[in-house]
Order: structure tokens, then sequence, then C-alpha cells
């Protein structure tokens, strides 16, 4: 019996120990089945953090994240005037979003943030200011959804951090295959969560806000919160509402889907949500929300193009000038042009920048990615001043004329026949887009020309606007052919800086660029320069008389050279100081200088000297402006009268920073003596008397310039193929060109410069005199030098009884 007793106690107690060990079995395994996700997922972020898995970014990158930012382009007053993108991305601050009435910040999870802040936070990852960049009550939410609901999640478990990190560092393709798009996609998330940790130990929470906002994309070529305002409302960051905040944060969800210009109830819509978040992490009331959900999506549509904004020639002149590679000798058409394109290469650190300068890894600069910052002499005020002055004398008189003369004569191009017209026609239709697509696409030539007589809808330009119409590609030619185009540029003679610069009426539709690129013969406006050499060389004063008598020239080759008057002019033989020549233009007067001269090759140099690069024929018809030349140059070569004889090569970039806004570079004009300040201030009372006697009377009756010091010259080139007017004050010139794209296209009647390039500085010079803002006063005054001494002139005197000419008591 006691023997039972002990084996049943035994058996008991090795059920028990069975039972133990089977508990313990189990419990053991529940451990390792409940660690070995764990373990997994450690081994599996240690492996990805140690790079196995592919390359992980280094501290430095963090540190220094690489994105395509835009360079911005500045003008004196430091307001952003345009800028060179591969993705229209501009940096801010965290400061940089604060609007200046601390009463419109919001509270957010316990912080008050600025509305564009408070917006993203309440939408994207309301517990931001609590993880250290990963969310893991979102991801358990996210878990939930996913593995136990049988629900794809379609986000809410990345964190603004994470989200981040996806942007600077983003994801590889994933490939066709099922199961390696989902073996990628973990291996990428798990590199997110290494960066996001990372970038957390980096920066500060309002850093990554700032970063976050500066790397999304907003839609409409607008990446980051700075392009982002600009384009959408025309505001700052900080300047932005709470429902304008709104509608940003909403739309990187889908820039597309939510966009308020493309799909603007789907925006609206969006933008509720975001507001009804903000409202659930106590941004804002019930009330404020019933009351902004309520409001219209009211934009400022700005989209930033290289086509459109203010000063696009002059962007793209810079653009040119900074991308420049060393002239080659088959683009230019004479030797001297070349030379003097490799000198100014050479000497001008600003000409082919990017090529010159390299960053610290090496690699030279790049201004669509870099994101400099380039600050330009240009006046945004003058600017938009030298825009609208030379629209309106283009869409009110200029064409206008054209068009008239068109309808009357039934004719466009003027003294050329109908194959020089084809030619013409046929040139354009060969540097179209069109041709060049065609012809890649391998269709051949007569097809090509045949597909130009084609209607089809197209947009053409006019100065009314662009206009959508149905035309054949060949008429659209000859639509284009008849806009006349306009140039203009003004300086600051003392040091050089261009203010404004337009190099035509439309960058979109006239790429060519006329106020530097172009070149035109220059006309009467050579004259000045003559007449400075007549009293710088030939001691001659603005008093001297000349008889109002034809002048034939011997040239070398043994010809004789006679240059023509415009207009009706008789030659009555009354004799006239030089100052009276220059005052009504008078071709034979600056031929007689030319005669005394004796040596066409002394005046070009003198010229060249003065600021005109341009190459010059060293003839006598050089005095009449034979050879060409364009605003830009014009303009910097006036400037010398205004300066006391010095010529300032043009400025128009002062400084460039990097995108840290570190230096980098910085540029000044260089300067020469020209001329002596007495014939620098002599020919400025010359051209005085242009404009109060002489052919530019209309700045007086027509601009009111009464009273104010200003000097200028008109010009007129052969059957009023090129108008100019160039004119001088104190502390500006400027300068303007007005013709066609083709020579022979031109008007017959009021082609003149004063009437239609005169208008365009006239209505600027107007603008800016009264703007309180601009330094330019009605009563600045030419510095006159302490030497020189007014001399005062006979108007005429009448030639001798026996009909010679008394030429001899005046030419001593």
């Amino acid at each position: 019996m006691q023997t039972k007793k002990n084996t049943t106690r035994k058996t008991t107690r090795k059920k028990g120990v069975t039972n133990g060990n089977r508990t313990r079995k189990i419990v053991k395994w529940l451990w390792i089945l409940a660690m070995t996700p764990l373990v997994l997922l450690a081994l599996m972020l240690t492996l990805t953090a140690m790079g196995v898995f592919g390359r992980m970014p280094s501290f430095e990158e963090l540190e220094n994240p690489k994105s395509n930012l835009a360079t911005e382009i500045y003008a004196d007053n430091g307001k952003v005037i345009g800028s060179f993108f591969v993705q229209n991305r501009s940096y801010v601050q965290y400061a940089d979003l604060f609007p200046q009435d601390s009463t419109n910040l919001l509270t957010v999870a316990g912080r008050e943030v600025p509305p564009i802040a408070a917006a993203l936070i309440a939408t994207e990852d309301v517990r931001f200011y609590t993880h250290s960049g990963i969310d893991l009550i979102s991801l358990a939410r996210v878990g939930v959804k996913t593995i136990a609901l049988q629900r794809s999640s379609q986000g809410g478990g990345s964190t603004i951090t994470q989200q981040l990190a996806k942007n600077l560092f983003p994801r590889g393709k994933r490939g066709d295959n099922k199961i390696v798009r989902t073996v990628k996609l973990v291996v990428a998330k798990f590199k997110e969560w290494i960066t996001a940790i990372k970038l957390e130990y980096n920066y500060t929470k309002e850093e990554i806000v700032a970063m976050y906002l500066n790397t999304v994309e907003y839609g409409s070529n607008a990446y980051g919160i700075k392009s982002a305002a600009a384009t959408f409302f025309g505001k700052t960051p900080a300047e932005l509402n709470i429902q304008e905040a709104a509608v940003l944060v909403g739309v990187v969800n889908a820039p597309t889907r939510y966009s308020p210009v493309r799909n603007p109830e789907n925006a609206l819509r969006r933008r509720n949500t975001v507001l009804k978040r903000i409202e659930a992490a106590g941004g804002i009331s019930k009330a404020q929300y019933d009351s902004l959900s309520a409001l219209p999506i009211t934009l400022n549509y700005r989209p930033v193009s290289h086509n459109y904004g203010r000063a696009t020639y002059f962007r793209e002149m810079l653009r040119l000038t900074m991308n420049a590679q060393r002239p080659k000798r088959r683009n230019y058409y004479t030797t001297w042009d070349y030379e003097q394109a490799c000198k100014e290469y050479d000497e001008n650190p600003l000409i082919g920048w990017c090529h010159k300068n390299q960053k610290a890894d090496g690699t030279p600069y790049d201004i669509y990615r870099d994101g400099l910052r380039i600050y330009t002499t240009i006046n945004a005020s003058m600017q938009e001043y030298a825009e609208a002055a030379l629209h309106k004398q283009l869409q009110t008189v200029i064409q206008p004329a054209m068009d008239k003369q068109v309808r009357e004569t039934r004719r466009l191009f003027q003294n050329i026949t109908n194959e020089e017209k084809e030619a013409i026609i046929k040139r354009a239709m060969r540097n179209s887009d069109r041709f060049r697509n065609m012809k890649s696409a391998g269709v051949n030539d007569k097809e090509i020309y045949a597909s130009f007589s084609k209607r089809c809808e197209m947009k053409i330009f006019t100065y009314d606007g662009e206009r959508d119409t149905l035309l054949s590609p060949r008429d659209s030619i000859l639509h284009h052919k008849r806009i006349m185009r306009a140039a203009f540029v003004a300086m600051e003679p003392q040091t050089g800086h261009v203010k404004a610069y337009v190099g035509g009426p439309s960058f979109q539709y006239f790429k060519y660029d006329m106020a530097k690129q172009g070149k035109r013969q220059i006309g009467s406006t050579v004259k000045p320069f003559i007449y400075t050499f007549a009293i710088d060389h030939l001691g001659l004063t603005p008093c001297t008389m000349v008889p109002n008598l034809p002048v034939t020239i011997e040239t070398a080759v043994g010809a004789a050279w006679s240059p023509k008057e415009s207009g009706n002019v008789e030659y009555d033989g009354v004799l006239h100081p030089l100052r009276w020549g220059l005052a009504h233009s008078r071709n034979n007067y600056s031929a007689w200088i030319m005669k005394q001269a004796k040596q066409p090759e002394a005046v070009a140099d003198f010229i060249h000297n003065m600021g005109i690069l341009s190459f010059i024929d060293p003839v006598y018809a050089l005095c009449v402006g034979s050879f060409e030349s364009n605003v830009y140059e014009m303009v910097s070569a006036y400037s010398t009268f205004a300066n006391e004889g010095v010529y300032n090569t043009p400025l128009f970039v002062t400084h460039i920073e990097d995108r840290q806004g570190n230096l980098i570079s910085s540029f000044t004009s260089s300067s020469q003596d020209a001329i002596s300040k007495e014939s620098a201030y002599t020919m400025l009372t010359m051209m005085q008397n242009v404009i109060t006697h002489g052919t530019g009377r209309r700045m007086v009756w027509g601009y009111g310039m009464e009273g104010v010091e200003i000097a200028g010259k008109t010009g007129t080139t052969n059957e009023n193929r090129d108008a100019w007017f160039m004119c001088v004050t104190p502390k500006l010139v400027a300068g303007s060109w007005v013709g066609a794209e083709d020579q022979s296209v031109t008007l017959n009647r009021r082609g003149e410069g004063s009437v239609m390039a005169l208008p365009i500085v006239g209505d600027f010079l107007r603008r800016v005199h009264n703007d309180p803002n601009i330094n330019v006063d009605r009563d600045d005054k030419f510095v006159r030098p302490a030497s020189w001494h007014s001399v005062e002139c006979e108007d005429e005197v009448a030639p001798a009884a026996n009909g010679a000419t008394r030429q001899d008591e005046f030419f001593e």
C-alpha cells in the first residue's frame, strides 16, 4: 500500500515536471516568436544603416543636401526680378515664414507657428513635436489597416521628417516583379526611417519644417514654398493667410488633381479638408473654420517662365553672358569684331563666368541648379517704365502706322523683287520650329513647304494681346514680319550701371535681342562723335561758321563721294555755325568735318575710344552713320559726355553669392579718359541745342522738358529702315531704336527717329521724373568745368555779294 502511494506521488511529480517543462517551452517559443520580428527588424535596420542594401546618405550629405535650386536675379533694390532653373525652387529659412503681425500665428501641437507651418503639421504630422522622426502610433495604425483589416494604406504613417528624407533622397526604381517591388519598398522604408532619425539628430524641428516646405512640388513649375507663394498668390510665404496656406499644403498631395488653376473644385475641397485638420489640431475655432471654408479661392496667378515676367531680354542676355564660351572666328563677320570679342572675354570676368569659376568639388557652376544669387544694377521701377513706354509707342503709334501702310499699299516688303521676298519667307520657314521638327521626323522638304500653306489653329502676337486664330504658317510668318520692333537701354553715366534694358516687344515671340545682340546702321546718331573729333582734334568750336553747300570728297580710290540730305533740303550757301549743323542733323556739315580731318581711320579710332567697339569701316561715309552698332554700345558711348569725358564700360552685375549667401565674385566697371572735360561739356551744350532748337524739340513740347538740362540726338537711316534717339541727362543716359526684323520692311512716311524713337525715351524719362523714389530729377545739372567759357555764336551769315563765301574769316 505504501509502495503504491509512493509510486502515485512519483507519477504525479513526473507529470508536474512534464507540464512545467511544456509551459516553459511554450513561453520560450512565444518569446522567440514575439522577439524574432523585432530582432529581424533590428538586424534589417542595422544592415540597412551599414549600407548592405544600398548606399545611405552620409552626415555630410545630410548637412548639405543636394537639390536643384533656382538661381535668383536681383534688382538693385534687392527684389527678385527673375530666375534660371530646371526646377523653380528657392530656399527660405523658418524665420522667413513668420508674418509681421504676431496675432496671425496659430497654436498647433502646443506651439505658436506661422499659418503655413500650422497647415503642414496639422495635415501631415500632428505629433511632429513629440517624436524623433518615426511616429510609432501612426505606424501601428497603418499596420492594423494593412494587415488586420486587409486595407491598402495610401500613406498616413510617414512623418514630415520621413517625407523630407524621401524628397531629399528619392527612391530608386522598384522593378516590374511584385515580389521585387515589395522587397525594394520595404528596404526603401528602412532607409527613410534611418535617414529621418539622422535628420532629427542634425536639424531642429523648425529647420525640418522649412526644409520640407522648400523641397516639395506645388505644381505650375513651382518648387518650394517661396516659389509657390509667388506663383499662386503673388506673395512671400510670410504674407500668406490661413486659407492660402491651406491651399498650398493641400496641393502638395497631388499637384495636378488639387491644382487651384486646373481643378479649382478639387482644390477647394482639399483646402477645406486642411482647414478642418487645423481646427482639429486646435489652430482655429469652429467658427473660424465655418467662415474660412465658405470663402472662394482667390488667386493672383503668376506662373514663372523664361518667356514672361520683368526684364526677360535682360535675363536672357545675362544667361548668355555667364554661359558664354570663348569666341570662335567663324561666328564673326570681321576680324575686328572677333578680336574685340576675344579681348572682352579675357578682360571681363562675367563673360563665361560659369566656365571660368569652379565650385569646391572642382566642377563648374551651373546657373540652373546651384541656387546662385546674382545681384544686378537693374532698377526695377526704371525697367517697368522702360517696358511700358516701349510697348505704348509700338501699340499706339508705330504698329498702327505700319498696318495702315500695308492696307493702303497692299505691300509689306519695300523695294525688293518677288524672288527676294520669297527668299525671305523661305528662310523664315527653314528657321522655324515647325520645319526643324518635321525634318527630324523624316519628312521631305517639298511636303514641309506644302504644310506651311495649310491653315491651322494657332496663337499670334499682337500689341493688344496674344490672339487665337486660324491661319496658315506662311501667313503667320508674314504677320510677324509686319510687327515692328524696338529696343531701349538706360545707363548711369558716372558708374556705367545699366538701369533698364529692353531688347524687344515680346521675348516669347521675338527672341532676337535688338538691344545688344542685333546691330543696325546708326545714322545721324554718329554725328556727336564727329563733332567731338572736330573740337578735340581739329580745334574747331561750336561757333565755327560753315557754308550750307554740298560737300564732295575725293576718296583714296579716286572716286568722289557726296552725301545726300534727308527730306527736301536746299543748299543756300548761308554760313551757319557748326552747332546749327548738328541741331538740324545736316549731312553736309558732318562731311565737311571729315574733309578737314582727311583721315577716316583717325576718326574711326577716335569713335572706338569713345566706347563703340563694333567694327567701323574707315571710309568717309562713316560720318553719316554707315557702320552698325546697337543701343547698348551707343548708350555707353554717349555716357562719356555726361561723365566729363571718361568712358565707363557698362556694368550690369555687381556681385554673385552662393546658395548660403557667401560672396563668390564681385564686379566693377573699368574706365578710361576718352576726351577732355571741356570737349565733353561743349558737346553737351551743342546737343542741348538739338533739343531746344533742332530735331529733338518734341522732348520739350511733347514731354514737358522745358527748363530741363537734356542733350540728345536723333537718327534715321536710308528709307527709314532704322529710327534712333539718344538722350543724355546729368544722371541718366538713355537710347532707343525702332525698326523691323527685315530691313526691307520700312515706314514710307513719318519713320524718322524724332517721330518713332524719341517718344519712347520721352515717355520713359517723364515717368522717371515723376517717381520720387528715383534719384533722377528735373533740376539735375551737368557738371560745368571751371575752365570752360560760354561763347555766343551768330546764327547765320549771308553769302558775300560776289557770290563767294567768307569762310576764311571763321576757319582760323
